[in-house]
């Protein structure tokens, strides 16, 4: 049987609405009528191109722990703390659309769930080193 199918239906989710975010940013540009390469001029746009682009910032920080975690510690724990990472990221999304000010909750929740599996796949890693004597 497959291993690590949790993390990686994670990862897809992650995927789709990293998709799902960019479809808005699209979204967003043809009802303001603010046509590509230029960013602003809008706040609704300005909102989604940056819920877009933050999520990008975050996703090789969070895709790669998610797999260390996986593959050194608990597959199931990184998918739980992935989850945990989507449900934070879409909070973020919905507070910083309506106020950019209502965007921390979401963020703090999605940090914690990347620092959670950063850190633990870091100490795995060194734990393992060590135990191997190298």
């Amino acid at each position: 049987m497959p291993t690590h199918l949790w993390p990686a239906l994670v990862t897809l989710v992650a995927l789709l609405l990293y998709l799902a975010l960019g479809i808005n940013v699209g979204r967003a540009r043809v009802k303001s009528g603010v046509q590509a390469p230029a960013t602003s001029g809008d706040p609704i746009l300005e909102r989604a191109f940056r819920v877009h682009y933050n999520t990008l910032e975050w996703l090789p920080l969070f895709l790669v722990s998610l797999w260390i975690f996986a593959l050194y510690w608990n597959d199931r724990i990184a998918a739980l703390a992935g989850a945990v990472w989507i449900v934070g990221r879409i909070l973020y999304a919905t507070g910083y659309m309506k106020d950019p000010a209502k965007r921390g909750p979401g963020f703090g929740i999605q940090a914690f769930a990347t620092l959670f599996l950063l850190l633990g796949g870091l100490g795995r890693v060194i734990y393992l080193l060590a135990a191997l004597g190298g």
